[in-house]
């Protein structure tokens, strides 16, 4: 199994040795294209590292666009497995309140947490 570990790997992959079938998932109110063997981050979710979740396929085709199968919303009977390998806080955001001529700053920070996920079976 190939072990794709960014955007950049994926679209190599894609070009190159790619697996034959992608899926789209959401989570996170967001929704990712992903490939088995891929590692992603998505927002934080429960669980400790090692355990195993499962997500809802929203679409499923294959690579040359031969096959194309969509959902209303999900397509039943297929799940998207996978792996959580980390969680971590993202880089730190500075948000800089200032209003001119009256001596107002502010400076605050923020690290936006997530989940590394690695995707082992598309289903």
């Amino acid at each position: 199994m190939k072990v794709f570990t960014s955007d950049l790997d994926v679209l190599r992959g894609f070009l190159y040795d790619a697996p034959t079938m992608f899926a789209v998932i959401q989570t996170g109110g967001k929704q990712y294209i992903v490939r088995e063997g891929q590692q992603l981050s998505i927002e934080k979710l429960l669980g400790d590292v090692g355990s195993k979740v499962e997500f809802d396929a929203l679409m499923l085709a294959e690579d040359d666009g031969s096959k194309v199968e969509l959902g209303t919303p999900v397509l039943s009977g297929v799940k998207v497995s996978g792996e959580i390998v980390e969680h971590g806080k993202g880089e730190k955001l500075v948000i800089v309140k200032y209003k001119a001529k009256s001596r107002y700053t502010r400076r605050t920070g923020h690290r936006q947490p997530f989940t590394k996920i690695m995707i082992s079976k598309i289903a």
